[in-house]
């Protein structure tokens, strides 16, 4: 007997929002202290009028600003970065555009599903700067904070291709009412993915995004989030939740800007958001990849809202 495998990808998506790419590849508003330790890169453009750029002026002016900050506040990590193009623009005065990126690892608590056991995990902060001078010698700065997170997914073509070989074969002996109770009570296996997830948005002027809010709409785009520490019902748990939840990397990307249009409804339509996801797979050699470059108001245009 041939099974008819299900070709689960022409299906239509639970969340209708057309993606950009898909292919093969300081001090926060926490409760407790945060320490980070960031690599800074940082750029200027170069008239044609001169040779070369005063190279020692850029870090001079991280480490300026970085010792302003460990002697008072910052607003977070992506006003840290706006305050090093300022200083930037200061220091080199031929330039006219000014980036600075930022990455640095962090840490968040989290209990495991089952038995509540606190373990610390790992994220990515990330943040962004670029400052422009305008031809009436004003600066112009828009800035950004993001995050990157790992987690697990579950294949849901693969899943459907087992289901449907174990429904053929349950029903060599099973009548069409139990194998379908039989059906809806099983989790059936499927390839997984460790997944990484990236979200950067514009943040406006005056206007603050919780870094750890990013983290759990990652988190929770994914079909399971993933913890250092687990005991086997821990595992357990993970791991029917995960099977229960599978999704390809496009849904992953989907599910991230739905999150963020409710979540962050408030920001202004041109709010400028970056989602990707990166599924590292398990039976390919290559890896899944999806991507969606969208303002908030295209975002809200698209769902509908």
């Amino acid at each position: 007997m041939v099974v008819c495998l299900p070709d689960t990808q022409d299906d239509e998506p639970h969340i209708p929002i057309h993606l950009s790419r898909v292919g093969v590849t300081l001090k926060r508003k926490e409760k407790r202290p945060i320490i980070l330790l960031p690599t800074f890169d940082a750029f200027v453009d170069l008239p044609s009028t001169q040779k070369g750029t005063h190279m020692s002026r850029t870090p001079e002016a991280i480490s300026e600003v970085v010792d302003e900050v460990a002697k008072g506040d910052s607003d977070g990590v992506e006003s840290l970065c706006a305050d090093i193009v300022t200083k930037m623009l200061d220091k080199h005065e031929y330039a006219k555009r000014v980036e600075v990126n930022m990455v640095s690892d962090y840490m968040f608590m989290k209990d495991s599903p089952v038995t509540d056991n606190k373990s610390q995990e790992m994220a990515k902060l990330i943040a962004h700067a670029v400052g422009i001078r305008n031809d009436d010698g004003s600066v112009s700065i828009r800035k950004a904070i993001g995050a990157e997170v790992t987690g697990m997914t579950v294949c849901p073509c693969a899943q459907e291709s087992v289901r449907e070989v174990d429904k053929s074969n349950l029903l060599k002996f099973l009548d069409e009412e139990t194998c379908q109770k039989v059906l809806d009570t099983v989790t059936f296996a499927s390839h997984n993915q460790r997944g990484v997830g990236t979200i950067l948005i514009e943040v406006p002027e005056k206007e603050y995004i919780d870094g750890e809010k990013l983290i759990e709409i990652i988190e929770s785009s994914m079909s399971s989030p993933i913890s250092e520490l687990l005991k086997r019902p821990d595992e357990n748990a993970v791991v029917m939740t995960a099977h229960k939840n599978p999704v390809f990397v496009e849904d992953c990307v989907r599910t991230m800007n739905e999150k963020i249009v409710k979540e962050f409804s408030y920001l202004p339509d041109d709010t400028l958001i970056t989602t990707r996801q990166e599924n590292h797979e398990s039976i390919h050699r290559h890896n899944a990849y999806a991507e969606k470059v969208s303002t908030l108001g295209s975002l809200k245009e698209e769902l509908n809202l």
